[in-house]
Protein backbone atom coordinates (compact mmCIF):
# COMPACT_ATOMS: atom_id res chain seq x y z
CA UNK A 1 0.00 0.00 0.00
CA UNK A 2 1.21 3.51 -0.81
CA UNK A 3 2.04 5.79 2.11
CA UNK A 4 -0.09 8.88 2.55
CA UNK A 5 1.71 12.14 2.03
CA UNK A 6 4.37 10.64 -0.28
CA UNK A 7 4.42 12.56 -3.58
CA UNK A 8 6.39 11.77 -6.70
CA UNK A 9 9.16 14.16 -7.64
CA UNK A 10 10.98 14.56 -10.94
CA UNK A 11 13.89 16.66 -12.20
CA UNK A 12 13.67 18.05 -15.71
CA UNK A 13 14.43 20.91 -18.08
CA UNK A 14 11.94 23.64 -19.01
CA UNK A 15 11.22 23.51 -22.74
CA UNK A 16 8.41 26.09 -22.90
CA UNK A 17 7.34 29.05 -20.76
CA UNK A 18 4.92 30.73 -23.16
CA UNK A 19 1.83 30.11 -21.01
CA UNK A 20 0.83 32.16 -17.98
CA UNK A 21 1.85 30.41 -14.73
CA UNK A 22 2.55 27.18 -16.61
CA UNK A 23 5.75 25.62 -17.88
CA UNK A 24 6.40 22.47 -19.88
CA UNK A 25 9.10 20.32 -18.30
CA UNK A 26 10.92 17.56 -20.21
CA UNK A 27 12.02 14.67 -18.00
CA UNK A 28 14.57 12.14 -19.24
CA UNK A 29 14.73 8.50 -18.18
CA UNK A 30 16.95 5.64 -19.26
CA UNK A 31 15.39 2.32 -20.23
CA UNK A 32 16.87 -0.87 -21.56
CA UNK A 33 15.68 -2.06 -24.98
CA UNK A 34 13.63 -5.22 -24.47
CA UNK A 35 15.29 -7.22 -27.26
CA UNK A 36 18.76 -5.79 -27.77
CA UNK A 37 19.56 -4.61 -24.24
CA UNK A 38 20.97 -1.24 -25.28
CA UNK A 39 20.21 1.59 -22.88
CA UNK A 40 18.15 4.27 -24.63
CA UNK A 41 16.77 7.64 -23.55
CA UNK A 42 13.05 8.25 -23.25
CA UNK A 43 11.49 11.65 -22.64
CA UNK A 44 8.21 12.67 -21.03
CA UNK A 45 6.74 16.16 -21.01
CA UNK A 46 4.89 17.38 -17.92
CA UNK A 47 2.83 20.55 -17.56
CA UNK A 48 3.78 22.18 -14.26
CA UNK A 49 2.38 25.14 -12.32
CA UNK A 50 4.81 28.05 -11.90
CA UNK A 51 3.04 30.55 -9.64
CA UNK A 52 5.48 33.45 -9.99
CA UNK A 53 6.44 32.89 -13.66
CA UNK A 54 10.10 32.56 -12.60
CA UNK A 55 11.11 29.67 -14.85
CA UNK A 56 12.69 30.29 -18.23
CA UNK A 57 13.53 27.93 -21.09
CA UNK A 58 16.62 25.88 -20.28
CA UNK A 59 16.23 25.97 -16.49
CA UNK A 60 16.63 22.70 -14.58
CA UNK A 61 13.73 22.41 -12.12
CA UNK A 62 12.39 20.10 -9.43
CA UNK A 63 8.67 19.34 -9.85
CA UNK A 64 6.30 17.56 -7.49
CA UNK A 65 3.04 15.76 -8.13
CA UNK A 66 -0.08 17.59 -6.95
CA UNK A 67 -3.84 17.58 -7.36
CA UNK A 68 -5.23 18.32 -10.83
CA UNK A 69 -4.94 22.06 -11.46
CA UNK A 70 -6.31 22.02 -15.01
CA UNK A 71 -6.95 19.61 -17.87
CA UNK A 72 -3.24 18.78 -18.26
CA UNK A 73 -1.51 20.25 -15.17
CA UNK A 74 -0.82 17.75 -12.39
CA UNK A 75 2.63 18.96 -11.30
CA UNK A 76 4.01 22.00 -9.47
CA UNK A 77 7.46 23.60 -9.66
CA UNK A 78 9.14 23.35 -6.24
CA UNK A 79 12.38 25.18 -7.04
CA UNK A 80 14.79 26.03 -9.79
CA UNK A 81 17.92 23.91 -9.40
CA UNK A 82 20.01 25.46 -12.15
CA UNK A 83 19.53 28.41 -14.49
CA UNK A 84 19.80 27.85 -18.24
CA UNK A 85 22.05 29.79 -20.58
CA UNK A 86 20.80 33.36 -20.68
CA UNK A 87 20.71 35.04 -24.07
CA UNK A 88 21.90 31.99 -26.02
CA UNK A 89 18.81 32.03 -28.22
CA UNK A 90 19.13 35.77 -28.91
CA UNK A 91 22.14 35.35 -31.23
CA UNK A 92 21.01 34.95 -34.82
CA UNK A 93 22.96 32.61 -37.11
CA UNK A 94 23.06 35.30 -39.85
CA UNK A 95 24.91 37.69 -37.54
CA UNK A 96 27.52 35.08 -36.64
CA UNK A 97 28.13 33.99 -40.24
CA UNK A 98 28.28 37.64 -41.40
CA UNK A 99 31.02 38.45 -38.89
CA UNK A 100 33.05 35.40 -39.92
CA UNK A 101 32.87 36.34 -43.59
CA UNK A 102 33.95 39.93 -42.88
CA UNK A 103 37.00 38.68 -40.95
CA UNK A 104 37.98 36.26 -43.71
CA UNK A 105 38.02 38.97 -46.41
CA UNK A 106 40.32 41.38 -44.56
Amino acid sequence: MVERGHRKTEIGVVVSDKMDKTVVVRVERLVQHPKYGKVIRRFTKFYAHDEKNECKVGDKVLIIETRPLSKLKRWRVVRILERGLKGASEVLPEEVSGDDQANDKT
